[in-house]
């Protein structure tokens, strides 16, 4: 009796632990944005950028202040002559040295802001990489929930056409049909479930691009989450197409990014202008030093050659070959098409915004349509199934109905989906990323 007791408890015990590693792999699709947006190793890449990019702000600010630096050299030499007084010399020179630039034209200050303005780039550009994976991801998900649903479908129609292959094969033994009619159900059941198979293909071609995705390991298995979707959720009202894309313009990133593109080359223009400023610099040292074979002794030498310096240093751009005024030019040529490229970046966020929006709408209508036609699709299928039975339909009428059927779920399917991943698009492209 304990025995069994036991046993019972491990077989309980242990179809929990199962039903539990079965939930930690139902992958939601809110779940799977925020695995990717911290594990994707582009996404990781780019942040590394940024960051980068601030050890560059650091520096540049760090050449505003004063430099200072030690130095020091020891060194031997030896005078193999014989008439040499002492044949081995000792030598040691100490120093420290002060630098500051005290006018360059600017070209200091205005690398600080560009530096500012580089990161702030760099930021966009990660908030541009994290859009991308979303996009990417709800692409991916939505794409393999058809595919699981369509599994489900070919499984369903497999099933109808089982059946109705056995229904025939006793309707062949007792001669209500014939040897053909009944092949003919058979083939229609094998090509059936050879759908089946393609559909489940398919459907794991989409888990395997979701999981690449996610940087998961190949061992890892991934089960997605009944969708939640009700018709509501597929037949919603869209705001307008003008509404979205002011919305979009000043929510997605790659547009503000373009706007300080065009400030950052406004700032290389005025680097390229201070090189025809002249450049002052103030500088500061200290030495001593110290040699072996003289009469006096070292700390008194150390004394005697300390000396001070203090230097003002002043450069004058006389001729340059022109080099100053190719700098300005070119910068002022790249100021025109970062100009330009924030053009082009409105107009291919218009393209993909009006894209999602057409194609929206249309999957809506063809949703209302196609769920239209699945409803008389079945009710015709019935009907003939049942003239099949009774000898008023033939077999190929009987085949040609169920596969009208089958079409339509699959068309409902896909009219379904292309909504709900376009709506999808056009929350991410106005910026609602938390839905």
């Amino acid at each position: 009796m304990k025995r069994k007791l036991l046993i019972g408890c491990l077989v309980l015990w242990s179809g929990q632990i199962a039903a539990a590693q079965d939930s930690l792999n139902v992958w939601t699709l809110q779940k799977c944005l925020d695995h990717a947006l911290e594990n994707n190793i582009q996404l990781r890449q780019s942040r590394n950028d940024y960051l980068s990019g601030l050890e560059d702000t650091e520096a540049a600010k760090a050449a505003l202040l004063p430099s200072l630096s030690a130095s020091t050299t020891q060194g031997y030499t030896n005078y193999p002559s014989a008439n040499a007084v002492d044949q081995n010399s000792y030598t040691g020179t100490y120093g420290l040295n002060a630098g500051i630039s005290l006018f360059e034209g600017g070209k200091l200050r205005t690398n600080v802001k560009q530096q500012n303005v580089q990161n702030r780039i760099d930021a966009l550009s990660v908030a541009e990489a994290e859009n991308d994976i979303r996009i990417a991801i709800v692409e991916a998900y939505m794409q393999a929930l058809y595919a699981a649903e369509a599994v489900d479908v070919a499984i369903g129609t497999a099933n109808v056409s089982r059946a109705q292959r056995d229904r025939a094969e006793e309707m062949w033994k007792t001669g209500a049909i014939g040897k053909v009619d009944f092949a003919q159900l058979e083939s229609q059941y094998a090509s059936d479930e050879y759908q089946v198979v393609t559909a489940q293909t398919t459907l794991d071609d989409y888990k395997l691009q979701l999981k690449q995705l996610l940087e998961l390991d190949i061992t890892d298995e991934i089960n997605l989450a009944a969708p939640e979707s009700s018709e509501e959720d597929v037949m919603q009202m869209l705001p307008a197409k003008t509404s979205i894309y002011a919305t979009a313009l000043q929510a997605m990133p790659e547009i503000k990014r373009g706007s300080l593109a065009i400030e950052a080359a406004e700032l290389d223009v005025k680097q390229a202008r201070a090189g025809f400023y002249p450049s002052v610099s103030f500088s500061a040292s200290l030495g001593t030093g110290h040699m072996s074979g003289v009469y006096s002794q070292t700390g008194s030498q150390v004394w005697n050659r300390f000396n001070e310096n203090v230097g003002l240093n002043i450069s004058i751009p006389i001729f340059s070959n022109r080099t100053n005024r190719t700098a300005v030019n070119k910068a002022r040529i790249a100021v025109s098409n970062s100009q330009l490229e924030e053009q082009n970046l409105k107009k291919e966020l218009l393209r993909k915004v009006e894209s999602a929006y057409l194609n929206a709408v249309s999957s809506q209508s063809q949703y209302a349509a196609a769920k239209e036609k699945e409803r008389y699709a079945q009710q015709s299928y019935e009907l003939t199934s049942e003239q099949f039975r009774v000898g008023m339909k033939n077999t190929v009428e009987l085949i040609t109905a169920q596969n009208e059927w089958a079409s339509a779920q699959q068309e409902k399917l896909q009219a379904k989906y292309m909504a709900l991943l376009n709506i999808e698009l056009l929350a991410i492209y106005q910026g609602n990323t938390n839905r």
